[in-house]
C-alpha cells in the first residue's frame, strides 16, 4: 500500500527537506477586561498608512485593540499618560474605553500599520471622543 493512500483527507504530506520556521512571539499580553462576551466574535485585522504629520481622530475602542508597526514609529497619546513611541516590529494594545490617538510624528517618513481586534459582530472599530 503506497504511504499517500494511508493519509487522512485534507493531510498535506510533508514538504521534504528544508528548514522548518516557527512564529516569532512580538507581544503576548492578558486581555483583563473589555474582550466580548458573545457567542460570536469577529476578528478584524486591518492596515492603515499615515503620511508625515497624519494622525487619528481621538477617540476609544468597546474592546482591546493590538497596533503592530511595519514601517516608520507610531505615537500613542493616551489621556492621562505619556506618549507612548512604538517602532517597526513593536506592537501594543490600546485598552478598552480609553481615549487616545495616534500620530506620525516624523516629518519625512511614512507609517505603516496592521491592527488587530476582537469584537462582537457589527461593533463600531472606534467610537470617536464627544460621539
Amino acid at each position: 500500500m503506497a504511504a499517500s493512500a494511508a493519509r487522512a483527507p485534507g493531510v498535506v504530506a510533508d514538504p521534504g527537506p528544508g528548514r522548518l520556521t516557527a512564529p516569532n512571539v512580538i507581544l503576548r499580553e492578558p486581555a483583563v477586561r473589555g474582550m466580548p462576551s458573545a457567542a460570536a466574535q469577529e476578528v478584524r485585522v486591518l492596515t492603515a498608512s499615515f503620511a508625515p504629520g497624519d494622525r487619528t481622530v481621538f477617540h476609544s475602542h468597546r474592546s482591546p485593540v493590538t497596533v503592530y508597526v511595519l514601517e516608520g514609529h507610531f505615537t500613542l497619546e493616551i489621556e492621562g499618560r505619556t506618549p507612548i513611541v512604538i517602532g517597526p516590529g513593536q506592537a501594543y494594545v490600546e485598552p478598552p474605553g480609553v481615549l487616545h490617538t495616534g500620530y506620525n510624528r516624523s516629518t519625512s517618513d511614512r507609517l505603516r500599520v496592521v491592527i488587530f481586534s476582537v469584537s462582537e459582530p457589527e461593533t463600531p472599530f472606534l467610537d470617536r471622543a464627544g460621539s
